[in-house]
């Protein structure tokens, strides 16, 4: 491209889009990339501050911005995604399930490490839904060399930066522990919590145990939704240290392989995860405290902390999205909770609007 006076345009082809921005009105092209500059052009592009243009000359050894985007572009869509048309040089990507955001992380910091390029998301591990928005690319300058382009292209084997990870359906039994609730003491209100927020996602509750506090019920009541086919199962109650909590050995006593117990997360510190493996598949199995477990060819186990019962976000708001999308979360996973992990108990809670999780 070349660079020349606005009333020596006419005839050219402009190599950018020129932006007309009226505060509260709008900003949009006025002239798209390609247009061929007439006399009539020139007052608009001169009122909306243009008097210098870049022009296109053709040079096979650099990519224009619109060209280069589409290069990121390639680089970053992975599964159940589309992007945008490409405008002022920039192309997002939108997703088309709702699920969960994977990104590869160190490829996203190699390619924005090469300099005159851009790739910005959201947080990755995140809830998402059909046409949200889920990043932008573009380059910095009007052009770039392709030698910088396809050498950005090679970084990472060429596996797509961003991936989005569908929910699954799953059948999910709720076992709610304690002799409180199980002699009628008092009422149950864990139960319409879980199911709440179960109901956000694709899930069929298969029903809802009330047990005691003897560990060999509490198995029993965990083992017997399972062979009722559940894909998850739910404790509540019984998670903390007092002699009286026994689900955490309950959930063991299934076969299930504990990974974790507790979680750099308020709310949500006690935490279990394990996972119950039968028949060559594995089974998640949640119990109040977030009983934290996993094979490497399994499904999550999940576990809810009593402080679910009544704050508006906690762990369970940040693992259960992932296990819904089958994404199996190691020790590391949990622990990198910690940053981003302290809920700050707005008056106005915007969550998952907040930094609470990511």
């Amino acid at each position: 491209m070349k660079l020349i006076r606005t009333e020596d345009a006419v005839g050219h082809v402009l190599c950018q889009d020129i932006t007309q921005i009226i505060r509260g009105v709008t900003k949009d092209a006025v002239f798209r990339k390609g247009h061929v500059v007439t006399e009539e052009d020139i007052p608009v592009l001169l009122s909306v501050g243009k008097e210098h243009l870049y022009v296109w000359e053709n040079d096979d050894t650099m990519l224009h911005e619109n060209e280069a985007a589409q290069v990121l572009y390639s680089m970053c869509k992975g599964n159940h995604m589309h992007g945008s048309d490409v405008k002022e040089g920039k192309i997002e990507l939108i997703a088309d399930a709702d699920g969960v955001l994977k990104i590869n992380r160190e490829r996203l910091l190699a390619v924005n490490n090469f300099e005159q390029m851009m790739i910005a998301s959201r947080h990755g591990d995140t809830m998402v839904k059909v046409g949200d928005k889920l990043a932008g690319t573009r380059i910095i300058p009007l052009v770039i060399e392709k030698e910088k382009m396809e050498a950005a292209s090679k970084v990472g084997n060429d596996q797509p930066i961003f991936n989005i990870l569908p929910y699954k359906k799953k059948k999910v039994g709720i076992v709610t522990t304690g002799s409180e609730v199980f002699k009628g003491r008092i009422k149950d209100t864990f139960g319409p919590v879980i199911k709440d927020k179960l109901a956000e996602f694709p899930t069929e509750v298969l029903g809802q145990t009330y047990v005691d506090d003897e560990k060999a019920h509490i198995t029993e009541a965990i083992l017997a939704f399972i062979e009722q086919g559940a894909d998850m199962v739910v404790c509540t109650g019984g998670m903390s240290v007092d002699p009286d909590d026994c689900t955490p050995g309950a959930i063991a006593n299934t076969g299930a392989r504990v990974v974790s117990y507790g979680a750099p997360v308020l709310p949500g510190a006690m935490m279990m995860l394990a996972y119950y493996e039968k028949d060559g598949k594995t089974i998640p199995v949640m119990g109040a405290m977030f009983l934290l477990g996993y094979y490497a060819d399994g499904r999550p186990v999940m576990g809810l902390p009593g402080c679910v019962m009544y704050a508006k976000a906690t762990i369970f708001d940040l693992v259960l999205p992932r296990a819904m999308a089958d994404d199996i979360m190691t020790r590391e996973d949990i622990c990198r909770l910690g940053e981003g992990g302290l809920c700050l108990n707005c008056d106005v809670c915007t969550y998952p609007n907040c930094g609470f999780g990511k």
